[in-house]
């Protein structure tokens, strides 16, 4: 085999080459190129505060309206009127008379009592025409 001698044949050489001086100006340059002031910065918020202002104001009312709306709708159902709490108690409650006594106090059940002026009469011909008179008194 031949031995190498590459130090002994021409070298190709690259078509690339710096120019003299390049990195020592390049800075100088590159400073050259760019602009020596820089441009307002707009923000988007800045640009579109009314119409920013605008769609918060309508989201509030547009949550509010109906907080309001419900609001003053069970101020006014907080009172039952009478006609429903009796249907109620007599088609829907489970509670019998004793159970009902049971849970109220006294100052309840005086509230409770009302006064009916009934002559004797009356109450003689009620008690003569009732069959189960018995059972009334033992209840």
């Amino acid at each position: 085999m031949k031995a190498f001698k590459l130090e002994n044949e021409p070298k190709i050489e690259s078509g690339f080459k710096t120019p003299e001086y390049y990195f020592e100006n390049f800075s100088e340059k590159l400073m050259h190129q760019l602009p020596e002031k820089q441009p307002k910065v707009i923000s988007l918020f800045q640009k579109n505060k009314k119409v920013f202002m605008l769609v918060a104001a309508v989201l509030i009312l547009a949550l509010l309206i109906p907080v309001f709306y419900t609001s003053t709708a069970t101020a006014n159902s907080n009172e039952i009127d009478t006609t429903t709490l009796e249907n109620y108690l007599s088609y829907q409650s489970n509670i019998n008379q004793f159970d009902l006594i049971y849970d109220l106090g006294p100052d309840e059940i005086d509230n409770i009592k009302t006064t009916v002026a009934l002559q004797d009469i009356t109450i003689e011909d009620l008690l003569a025409g009732n069959a189960n008179l018995e059972n009334l008194i033992v209840e």
